[in-house]
């Protein structure tokens, strides 16, 4: 089951529907089926924390993905994607974007992080990156 939740700002999903359609839509492409899957809108400061205590590293981000999934052999994936809209407005502004399609763009890359794609090397970001763009497109044909 495909949920959104905000943690310590007010935040509303618009088009939780379609985005949920969509979220769904991308799993099932790639074989796979949605699990239990938590989309946590959050500040700044919040994912800050949560940077610092699991991941060791003192620096803003806009999305921490906690993958729960049970291994390649379980086609079901389950996560906790947490996500900061502060971040997210900051980079609408700064790569000239609506914040929606940033918001989009940010839930698409913590799905394919439970999916298995990766963003540390230079040939995996580029990889992410495209087919982050192929599902935007989807989305917006929906």
């Amino acid at each position: 089951m495909i949920s959104f939740h905000s943690q310590d700002i007010k935040f509303v999903l618009k088009n939780k529907t379609k985005t949920k359609q969509w979220i769904t839509q991308t799993i099932a492409q790639k074989k796979r089926k949605a699990g239990d899957i938590n989309f946590i809108f959050c500040s700044d400061e919040y994912l800050l924390k949560l940077n610092k205590e699991y991941l060791n590293h003192n620096t803003y981000t806009d999305i921490i993905t906690f993958d729960y999934s049970k291994g390649d052999n379980d086609k079901a994936i389950s996560g906790d994607v947490f996500i900061s809209i502060d971040r997210v407005e900051e980079n609408a502004k700064k790569f000239s974007k609506t914040k929606e399609n940033e918001l989009n763009r940010v839930i698409i890359h913590g799905t394919l992080h439970l999916l298995g794609y990766k963003d540390k090397t230079k040939k995996a970001k580029e990889e992410m990156t495209k087919q982050e763009d192929a599902c935007l497109k989807v989305f917006e044909k929906m």
